[in-house]
Parts: C-alpha cells; sequence; structure tokens
C-alpha cells in the first residue's frame, strides 16, 4: 500500500516539514509506503490572482532539505519538457516521482521526456477521460522506470466532479499499473467559488473508504493544518489531525486484488 501526501503547494520549509514528519509517523506506523507530495508551481489556476507557489528554486532547496531531515520519498507536478530537463540537470537528486496533472496527460513530449528519466511517473487522468482512453495515455510511456495512473474525478455538468467506481474497477481489471485515487481533488468543486475553486472535504473518508473496499491500494491526498487559509485547495483538502483517522480507516477497508 502507498500514501501520496502533502499541501496543494509548498508554502515554506517548516510548514512542509510539519506535514511531512506526521505523514510519515502515521504511514510508518502502519506500514504504508509514504511519498511526500507539494508543487513548486500550481500552474492550472481559476483566477490569474491564485497564487501559484514559492517557486522551482527555492522549492527544490526545501525538498532536498526535507529528505535530508525525514527521509521522505518526493512527487512534485511538471508542466512541459523544459521543467523535467531542468530538475534533471540541477536536482536529480530530489524528486522521485513526476507527476503530469490531469490537465497536461495527453502531452505527449511531456510524458515522453518524464518517461526517460529514471523516476517514476504519476499521470493524472484528466477529468474528461474515459476509463479505456487511459490506453492511448500509456502507449506513451515505453520505457519509463514504473507509471501509476490517477483516478481524480470525471466532470459531470458544471463545476461537478464524480468517482466512476465501475470505472476504477475497469481500470484495475484492464492496466497493468498501479491505480491511485486521489480522494481530495475529487470532491474538488472546480471554479465553484468564481474566482477559486471549492470543494467539501467530509466526503474525503468515504470515497477512501470506499474505493478500498474495491481493491484499490494506492491513495492520494492533499493534507493541510489550516486548509481554509491555504494558498490554493482549502475546501477539499483534509485537517492534518484528521489523516491518521483516513489512513485507518483505509487499512480496516481493505480488499486485497
Amino acid at each position: 500500500m502507498r500514501i501520496i501526501a502533502g499541501p496543494c503547494q509548498h508554502e515554506t520549509f517548516g510548514h512542509s516539514a510539519q506535514i511531512a514528519s506526521e505523514c510519515k509517523r502515521v504511514c510508518n506506523k502502519y506500514g504504508i509506503d509514504y511519498y511526500f507530495k507539494a508543487s513548486y508551481d500550481k500552474a492550472n489556476r481559476t483566477s490569474i490572482n491564485g497564487m501559484r507557489g514559492a517557486g522551482l528554486e527555492t522549492t527544490m532547496t526545501d525538498f532536498r532539505s526535507l529528505k535530508e531531515k525525514f527521509g521522505v520519498k518526493i512527487l512534485t507536478d511538471v508542466h512541459d519538457y523544459v521543467q523535467v530537463a531542468r530538475i534533471e540537470r540541477e536536482y536529480s537528486d530530489v524528486v522521485d516521482v513526476y507527476q503530469i496533472p490531469a490537465f497536461l496527460c495527453r502531452q505527449t513530449d511531456l510524458i515522453k521526456a518524464a518517461c526517460k528519466t529514471d523516476k517514476i511517473v504519476n499521470i493524472k487522468k484528466g477529468q474528461f477521460l474515459a476509463p479505456w482512453d487511459v490506453k492511448g495515455i500509456l502507449s506513451k510511456t515505453e520505457g519509463a522506470k514504473e507509471v501509476w495512473i490517477t483516478e481524480r474525478g470525471t466532470s459531470f455538468g458544471y463545476n461537478t466532479l464524480v468517482v466512476d467506481f465501475t470505472g476504477l474497477e475497469y481500470m484495475l481489471t484492464n492496466y497493468n499499473v498501479p491505480i491511485v485515487l486521489d480522494a481530495t481533488h475529487s470532491v474538488q468543486k472546480p471554479g465553484g467559488n468564481g474566482t477559486s475553486s471549492g470543494g467539501n472535504r467530509d466526503y474525503v473518508p468515504g470515497l477512501t473508504r470506499a474505493a478500498s473496499a474495491l481493491g484499490i491500494d494506492s491513495f492520494f491526498l492533499e493534507v493541510h493544518d489550516d486548509p481554509d487559509n491555504a494558498p490554493s485547495d482549502g475546501p477539499n483538502m483534509l485537517y492534518l489531525k484528521d489523516f491518521e483517522e483516513v489512513v485507518r480507516d483505509i487499512i480496516s477497508y481493505s480488499y486485497p486484488r
């Protein structure tokens, strides 16, 4: 079992260290493979005024310190092949998993660049894609060290996402790669607040329990000590204090496939 958890965007070293240390403690307690996640740049924002992050240089420097202090593995987003090349050139020791954002999941050059590295590649399934469309994404990943596919909800009318559990079952059955449930972005309401996205974190525990019972053993969870005052994705992020309870439930409901 693996869990990817951290804040939406990297804010400060101290803040990310607080979250990484607690998530690692919980995952170690339950024997779960843990990956810390945070973004150096949130390029896909609802409004031009949305806060985007600390930037690549500052974030990578802090990530290196996190790895040295806590021994965590790091996942972060990349948005074009130039960013992949720069990280590989200057910070290759820092990142363990390159994540392809959902809006970019069909960007061939980006996917191929990430897959040419010695890093794991986590590709978020676009909200606009059917489960069987993932076959086309995977056709671009030849030679990759390892590929994960992450479900983060499917568009259902305006500003609404749903999780299709028949689609999760299809992907578990038909693709020989780990399928991850991003339970926090799945309860997002994209653009739902007008100048930012809304959401409801109260639905996250139920989604994780259901997915675990289905046979999903990899989860993506954004967590924050004060999500209502976070610079992005606050409404759908879990409170850090609730992380252990959600993890405990995932294990309790797990159904081995």
